[in-house]
């Protein structure tokens, strides 16, 4: 029997374009399909047709030789059998059908379109280390212990007791694939193998010291280094320090996550570093020069201005914070607070009285407070 022309089978145009063809496909996929027809020998031979003629039309190379020579581009073995009809092996989810599912599901397993990647690598680690505000400043050598999993020194990592390129053999299971596939309903899903755990091979003599899995359980202590710099929340990865892969597999890398303490004196934004300084009224009233510290451990001379009022901020430039892979360093902002003073001897409130009257006497020395006031009385008395 004469084959139906792929166009027809899908009941698209020959100039349908990749996505339509898809679409086509899909949806007949669905209707035809074996788990929604038991029994139907009819509709098991339309699936395994559209199988066949989408494999060939998705395929750029395969469509074109399609479309100037019809089915004979695909006898005597042209393009590999061409549109054999359900993928390799027989199996009636392959080839076009699978590519739809790995699509809609991202390749369960981890299979991709690009075969199996490096099997066994071992996991990555997370580990926290905290850091002072100036040794995030200036940076930093932190020590650090990882339980993690190591290389097996008893057999290199092979996991057997002889030579791995003896001692292994290809997974019966899997027959070296390292993954397995089962149905489960109008589904295909694909694991990884639980014979040889994904490595496509298994060992004849497992090493007694590690079972086999080629690594042990072990502390391991590390130097990280802090760049200067940092801030909190920063992630440092050291490549290849996470838990050993399995039977000689990569291993993992390790996340270090940096902690900056809070500081009793300074505030970081970026890398801007701000002061609070509390300053005496009669100090902010007359004005002077108080010393302010510095992140890298100096002293800065800030002068105060007659009066200055809380919220004042003065600027010191480059005593800021250092930039992390720069040279650079931030500002410093000085912000003042003025205290009233508390627990006033008996002179003390004497003198605070006496300089209260001559404050109502020359009724220059608050401006802020007297305008505020002046406004308070003119809104009152525009309500009478």
């Amino acid at each position: 029997m004469a084959k139906r022309d792929y166009y027809e089978v899908l009941g698209a145009a020959r100039d349908a374009s990749e996505e339509d063809l898809k679409k086509a496909y899909r949806k007949l996929a669905m209707q035809y399909h074996p788990d929604r027809n038991q029994g139907d020998k009819s509709a098991e031979g339309k699936f395994k047709e559209l199988n066949e003629a989408y494999d060939v039309l998705k395929d750029a190379e395969k469509r074109a030789a399609y479309d100037r020579y019809g089915h004979a581009a695909f006898e005597q073995g042209g393009f590999g059998g061409g549109g054999g009809g359900g993928g390799a092996g027989g199996n009636p989810f392959g080839g076009a059908f699978e590519d739809i599912f790995e699509e809609m599901f991202g390749g369960l397993g981890g299979r991709g379109r690009g075969g199996r990647g490096p099997v066994g690598r071992g996991a990555d680690l997370r580990q926290q280390v905290e850091v002072t505000m100036e040794e995030a400043f200036a940076g930093a050598k932190k020590t650090i212990r990882v339980p993690s999993s190591v290389v097996c020194e008893a057999c290199k990592g092979t996991g057997s007791e002889g030579p791995a390129a003896q001692a292994a053999q290809t997974c019966p299971t899997c027959q070296g694939a390292g993954k397995v596939r089962a149905q489960q309903g109008f589904f295909l899903i694909e694991r990884t193998c639980p014979t040889c755990s994904g490595s496509g091979r298994i060992i004849k003599n497992p090493c007694k010291v590690c079972a086999g899995q080629g690594r042990t359980q072990r502390d391991r202590t590390l130097a990280v280094t802090i760049p200067a710099g940092v801030e909190d929340g920063t992630r440092i990865r050291l490549s290849g320090e996470g838990e050993a892969g399995l039977r000689g597999a990569p291993a993992g890398d390790l996340y270090v996550d940096v902690s900056v303490k809070s500081h009793p004196i300074f505030q970081r934004d970026g890398a801007n570093i701000f002061v609070r300084v509390p300053l005496r009224m009669t100090q902010a009233a007359l004005g002077g020069g108080v010393e302010v510290p510095v992140i890298d451990g100096g002293r800065a001379r800030v002068t105060i201005p007659a009066g200055t009022q809380t919220g004042d901020q003065f600027r010191l430039r480059g005593k800021g914070f250092s930039v992390l892979r720069s040279a650079a360093r931030g500002d410093m902002y000085v912000q003042v607070a003025v205290e009233t003073p508390q627990n006033l001897s008996k002179r003390q409130q004497e003198l605070l009285a006496e300089f209260e009257k001559e404050c109502e006497k020359t009724g220059r020395s608050s401006p802020e407070s007297e305008g505020f006031f002046a406004k308070v009385k003119e809104f009152w008395d525009g309500l009478k």
